[in-house]
């Protein structure tokens, strides 16, 4: 699985994504850095599977009709490696389970009928 990991996520996280055995870039890597949600997502499409996110309004600004990209929201206090760090065997299932066009929350996982994975904190 290919990630992009956004811009409001630590860089550091990409070493754990790549641990769980994904190809992983961050934003600021792939000289995306400072895009907003749309254009990101517009260059992303075709390069990776998911992007990896903490911006929980993402959901309700973007239309992902037609996009073989995913987005994974990671619902986390902080974006700080202490809180994202826990999220990791959650994120692994997630990835997993990805399909095109998908929303997905990181923290308590579920389904939910807007084909949104979630996945948070305990």
């Amino acid at each position: 699985m290919k990630i992009l990991i956004d811009e409001c996520l630590p860089a550091e996280l990409k070493a754990h994504v790549i641990a769980l055995g994904h190809e992983c870039q961050t934003v600021r890597q792939a000289s995306f850095g400072a895009k907003k949600n749309g254009e990101l997502l517009t260059l992303a499409e075709g390069r990776w599977n998911i992007l990896l996110t903490s911006d929980r309004n993402i959901k309700y600004q973007q239309n992902m009709a037609g996009r073989s990209v995913s987005i994974l929201i990671l619902c986390v206090k902080t974006n700080r490696m202490k809180d994202v760090l826990p999220l990791m065997p959650a994120c692994a299932q997630a990835f997993f389970l990805s399909s095109p066009a998908k929303w997905s929350r990181s923290g308590r996982y579920s389904q939910m009928v807007e084909q949104t994975m979630h996945v948070s904190a305990p």
